[in-house]
Parts: structure tokens; C-alpha cells; sequence
């Protein structure tokens, strides 16, 4: 008889170790934004875990963990924490620079992302700014170089990194001033503290449309007409020497280690693609100017790979890097 119970509890505690693993999440996942609240990837990612929920059966709580060079505190912050797929990093394109700023010393390849979505940078300035045109903007920095403070986010970011290949392809030279993400760099644009904002069309529409920037030019090849406002010129077209460095295009999602147990990363994987598909997601991309991408896995490292390449690289023929890609094995693109 004892021998029976000691089987029966067995067996229970067995199949309760199997039913376990098999509700995965156990508990609410977090997603730790390595940027600051109310840009881009925060927004998305509060858009995503939302519908997450219903197909996780939990909530995906979305936190905020900023600064450092290239998002770093954010990345090392979910780094140290478990590996078990309740600790998910929300992050941008504008991480894969880390390795050589200084920053987060893994490359993208220790990460399995999914990605959401993306949209194009537009260079702006305030309603109140003496410029015009991106010809009154690129003359007046031509004749007083650095008399002009740019803010575009994070040290070794996409819209940092924007800024750096507009000022190459003009032959200007801004007074960077760096700001945590883009929700404030908007804001010190909006209040004067900056003359210029280079950030997303989808982050810049509405500061855009309520009269608040002034755009001036897409940092694309094509131009760009936005509803409620008109159309906005393709910084490319008036200025050939861009076209050397642009356009350099956005990839925003989160991504958890890529040594998470795979049951886990198979149901966040499920709940992601299922996200993607609601209608709620499905309009905001529309109505606010993302290309959706919904990759997630190999498909989606291989395109933070080429990112990441293309980041890394540029930032060093651009003598902004600290350290030889070359060194760590990042390919040329």
C-alpha cells in the first residue's frame, strides 16, 4: 500500500511538471523597452502585448529601462535576467550598433526577435523655426557649422545614424544633442530647446498635423504625402550625395535570448503571429504610417543581421565607431 502511494505521488508530481511546462506562461511575461516612453518602439510594443494577452491566457506587462550607448542599460537589464521566456526586450534596429559604440557587447544573433513593424525618418524642424525649406536649413548650417542643434535619439541609433548620413551627404555639420529616445527629443524640438527632429513619420504625424514640426524633408527616395497636412519632398532628391548613405529604413519589435526554452518561444511565437493579424493592430499600422513585418525567428535575425552590418559598418567609415567590425566578425554589406 505504501508503495502505491509513493508511486501515485510519483506519477502526480511527474504530470504536474508536464502540465506546467504545457501552460506556458505560468505567470505575466514583461517586455523591459530599452527606450523611453511614448516613441516608437514603446508605443508598438504596448500595442502588441495588448493583443498578445487574449492568446498568452496572461498579460504582457511593458516596462521602460532606458539609456546607456545604444539602449545598453535596457539590453544588459533583460540579458541578466532568465532566460525562461517570461523576459522579453523591446527594441529597435538602433540596437544592433551596441557592439561597436560601446554598448551591449552581443551581437544579434544571441536573440530570437519578432518583429512588428517600421516606418521611414522624416527631418523636421518647430512651426516656429526661420526654416523653410531643407535648402534655408543645409545653407545656414553650411555658413555656421554646428550652430545648429539636431537631436535625433540614442548615440549609434537608426535616427542617429540618419542624422550622421545627412550631414555626410550635404557636406553640414549639426550640433548633435542626444536625447533618450524619440518622445523627447520631439518634445525639445516642439519647446525650441533643438532646431532639428530626426525621428519616424509615424512618431512625428500627429506633432506634424496639429502644426507642431514643421517637415522638411524624407529621408527616403520617395516623397511622402501625409493626410491632414500634404506632401513631404524626398530629402534624396534635392540633395544626390544622400543617396551614397540613404535610405536606411527602421525595424522595431522584441526579442527574448535566443537560448529560451523552445516551448516557450514557440507559444509567444503563436500569440505574436496571431497579435499581428487583429484588427486593432491592423488599423493602427494604417492610420499611422508603419509598413508591418510580422517576422519573427531566423527570418527575423536575418534582417537584423543585415542591420546590423549595415550599421556597424557605416558607423565606422563615418569614424563614429569604437571598435573594428571587422574584429567581431560583422560581415561588410
Amino acid at each position: 500500500m505504501k508503495r502505491l502511494m509513493v508511486l501515485a505521488l510519483a506519477l502526480m508530481m511527474i504530470g504536474a511538471a508536464a502540465y506546467g511546462q504545457a501552460r506556458f506562461p505560468a505567470k505575466d511575461v514583461t517586455i523591459t523597452v530599452v527606450f523611453s516612453a511614448g516613441g516608437g518602439t514603446d508605443v508598438l510594443n504596448r500595442l502588441i502585448a495588448g493583443e498578445m494577452r487574449p492568446f498568452l491566457g496572461r498579460n504582457a506587462v511593458v516596462t521602460n529601462v532606458t539609456g546607456g550607448v545604444s539602449a545598453s542599460n535596457g539590453m544588459f537589464h533583460v540579458w541578466g535576467l532568465p532566460h525562461d521566456g517570461y523576459n522579453l526586450a523591446g527594441m529597435s534596429e538602433s540596437v544592433v550598433s551596441g557592439p561597436v559604440m560601446g554598448g551591449f557587447d552581443k551581437l544579434m544573433k544571441v536573440w530570437y526577435p519578432f518583429l512588428i513593424a517600421g516606418s521611414p525618418d522624416v527631418i523636421s524642424v518647430s512651426a516656429s523655426s526661420p526654416y523653410k525649406t531643407l535648402k534655408e536649413l543645409v545653407d545656414a548650417t553650411k555658413a555656421n557649422p554646428g550652430s545648429v542643434k539636431a537631436g535625433a535619439g540614442n548615440v549609434g541609433g537608426l535616427h542617429h545614424l540618419n542624422m550622421l548620413a545627412f550631414e555626410n551627404g550635404t557636406g553640414i555639420k549639426f550640433n548633435y544633442i542626444p536625447y533618450p529616445g524619440s518622445g523627447p527629443t520631439q518634445t525639445a524640438a516642439v519647446t525650441n530647446e533643438i532646431d532639428v527632429v530626426i525621428t519616424s513619420l509615424a512618431e512625428q504625424q500627429q506633432l506634424i498635423k496639429a502644426g507642431q514640426l514643421r517637415p522638411l524633408g524624407m529621408l527616403t527616395n520617395q516623397s511622402f504625402k501625409l493626410e491632414g497636412f500634404g506632401e513631404i519632398p524626398s530629402s534624396l532628391k534635392s540633395y544626390a550625395g544622400l543617396k551614397k548613405y540613404l535610405p536606411i529604413m527602421q525595424a522595431i519589435g522584441f526579442a527574448v535570448p535566443d537560448d529560451t526554452p523552445a516551448d516557450a518561444k514557440k507559444v509567444l511565437d503563436a500569440a505574436f503571429k496571431k497579435a499581428m493579424k487583429s484588427a486593432k493592430v491592423t488599423e493602427y499600422m494604417a492610420q499611422n504610417y508603419y509598413q508591418p513585418i510580422g517576422q519573427t525567428g531566423k527570418e527575423a535575425v536575418a534582417i537584423f543581421n543585415k542591420l546590423e552590418s549595415l550599421f556597424c559598418w557605416t558607423l565606422w567609415d563615418m569614424g563614429q565607431a569604437k571598435v573594428d567590425p571587422a574584429t567581431l566578425g560583422i560581415p561588410k554589406p
